[in-house]
């Protein structure tokens, strides 16, 4: 499960970034954990909340993200110009509705 997707888990609390992915508050956390001890990410306490916590992405963690989507773009590039730009848009959209209903 990814959990650094576009627009990524930046100022999202957990338990937010777990209703997002349809996945439990556990798992993510889990996941988060991960992610935080390889330097991704930190979960620093809410300022609003301070029985909760809010996710930011380090330094890396933004590096990587940037880079994802660096690479979607060229690879959507190489899409369109095999398809065309209609029919790219069409395939993308569907593939929209796809993840939307998953």
């Amino acid at each position: 499960m990814n959990l650094i997707l576009y627009p990524g888990p930046q100022g999202l609390r957990p338990s937010e970034l777990a209703a997002q992915r349809g996945m439990s508050k556990q798992a993510a956390n889990y996941l988060l954990g991960q992610l935080e001890a390889l330097g991704y990410l930190e979960r620093r306490p809410d300022a609003d909340d301070g029985r909760s916590k809010r996710i930011v992405l380090t330094d890396r963690g933004e590096r990587a993200a940037y880079t994802i989507r660096d690479a979607v773009k060229d690879i959507e590039r190489e899409w369109e110009a095999k398809l065309g730009k209609d029919r790219f848009a069409h395939l993308k959209a569907l593939l929209l509705e796809l993840n939307q209903s998953a």
